[in-house]
């Protein structure tokens, strides 16, 4: 895929906006952080040279300046919410993301309990983290937020929350999903901090959708497929036409909350720092697309992808069919279809031709590589040992993987594991393949290729297991799937 994201501009851009943003208030800005500040594949996919970990990397760049609070609510940890692409629950996911912060360099301040109300489980975690010398504060559900500004900015509002403690200028708010209460944490500090005489500052940092790009612009689409579960629409920002007569994007969530965004805002300062939603973003990414159509086409693609991803979910019982039928609105916005996407009519083909299962590979040069459904391996399987041996220059008829290094794999499954399958799952072959490189230079070589396979498109003609879903996963490959066994 063609590059048209320049990166290392993005980090300078962004940090320098940001301690710009420190400087108009009095020295100390609370920015929440939406999104994922590191694994960001979706920004990868859709900005082609931006790194998954750039929006870490920036702040690591104000590593001095900066401290992170993690917000999380007490009612999330009580109903063990799960976030759904790791498949840890939020509580865990807060450790973890302290790990992960800490062992980049970047200070982690303290834990916000919100909504709290002494839930058991809340209590726990929260004895948990002291333990770890994590500092712990608590934030209670206040009556009639967030439109109800005369009770929220008061003593009996944000002024019963814990006064978090900060040291540095910079303050980012940061959560392990959405609804955990990292606006209504900045604002409550907003208060505090006025009531001590201090003037600080909020601000919002989320990459999409890019406010600078044009409404229908795919970066923007392909930001709406992603959400289509959330229901967010992007839409013309009225605030800001109306203040600067400027064109500028944001979500519908946004610009409901301004006005009381902005009441709240007056009710604390007695003026609004802020005349549009927009005002409050810090995203520069915008500014550092250098190929539009490069991101444009890898935006159609996502569309395509958040598609399929969609239509599986539906088959699966995991999501609702008004996420499909939004999707296809979009794809029908970009004139898009299936076959936009390279690697679904091979897979269909050879699985017509088969009439069994079949996948297809696009590597990264555009070779398109394809597997069946063999006696000793899945399609999946197949089509990643063919993958490789293309990668590795070794020739198609070339067995790397002889009957005898498959068949203790097979009969563990069947004799000792109870499968009624026989055939090989990819994390399986991968194990066979392991196992061979020990004797065999070409199986060695096979796997050697695996980073190689970074980036590369892959469809099934039929929904994948969760072992080579995980596996393709793991080797950072994009998947989707046709709805069905």
């Amino acid at each position: 895929m063609k590059t048209g994201f320049d990166n290392e501009k993005y980090l300078k851009m962004q940090s320098q906006h940001i301690m710009e943003r420190i400087g108009k208030f009095d020295n100390k800005l609370y920015l929440e952080f939406g999104g994922k500040l590191f694994d960001d594949y979706h920004a990868a996919r859709v900005l082609p040279g931006f790194v998954a970990d750039s929006k870490l990397q920036m702040l690591m760049q104000l590593a001095d300046q900066a401290e992170i609070v993690m917000v999380v609510s007490a009612e999330d940890i009580e109903k063990n919410k799960i976030r759904a692409d790791l498949g840890l629950t939020y509580d865990n996911d807060v450790i973890r993301l302290i790990d992960e912060f800490e062992s980049r360099g970047l200070y982690v301040g303290s834990v916000v309990l919100t909504k709290y109300a002494e839930q058991r489980s809340a209590v726990l975690f929260q004895a948990r983290l002291e333990k770890l010398g994590i500092k712990v504060y608590r934030h209670f559900v206040i009556p009639g937020y967030p439109t109800n500004v005369s009770t929220i900015v008061s003593d009996e509002g944000f002024g019963k929350n814990d006064y978090i403690e900060t040291t540095r200028p910079l303050v980012v708010v940061t959560a392990p999903g959405p609804g955990s209460g990292k606006m209504s944490t900045c604002l409550s500090q907003l208060y505090h901090e006025h009531k001590r005489g201090i003037r600080a500052g909020y601000a919002k940092y989320e990459t999409f959708p890019i406010w600078n790009l044009p409404l229908e612009h795919p970066v923007n689409l392909a930001y709406e497929a992603a959400t289509a579960d959330l229901n967010d629409i992007n839409m013309i920002d009225p605030y800001h036409l109306r203040a600067y007569g400027e064109t500028t994007v944001n979500y519908n969530r946004d610009v409901e909350i301004f006005p009381v965004l902005n009441a709240i805002f007056m009710k604390i300062y007695g003026q609004s720092p802020y005349a549009s939603p927009t005002d409050m973003g810090v995203n520069m990414a915008g500014n550092c697309i250098f190929d539009d159509e490069a991101c444009r086409e890898a935006s159609r693609q996502e569309i395509i992808r958040r598609y399929y991803q969609a239509l599986a979910g539906v088959a699966e019982g995991k999501r609702e069919p008004e996420e499909v039928n939004k999707i296809e609105l979009l794809m029908s916005q970009e004139n898009l279809s299936t076959t936009d996407r390279t690697t679904v009519t091979p897979a269909l083909k050879r699985a017509e031709q088969t009439g069994a299962p079949a996948v297809a590979i696009e590597l990264n040069n555009g070779t398109i590589i394809t597997g069946k459904t063999g006696d000793l391996l899945g399609a999946s399987a197949a089509a990643l040992m063919n993958a490789l041996k293309t990668l590795a220059g070794i020739p198609h008829e070339t067995t790397i993987l002889s009957p005898e290094a498959i068949a203790p794999i097979n009969e563990l499954k069947i004799k000792y594991l109870g499968s009624k399958n026989p055939r090989l799952h990819t994390d399986e072959v991968l194990i066979a393949l392991s196992t061979t490189a020990a004797f065999s230079d070409d199986a060695k070589l096979a796997l050697q290729q695996l980073p190689k396979l970074k980036g590369c498109q892959v469809h099934s003609s039929v929904l994948l297991s969760s072992a080579d879903s995980k596996t393709f996963k793991k080797l950072y490959c994009d998947v989707t799937c046709e709805p069905r066994s």
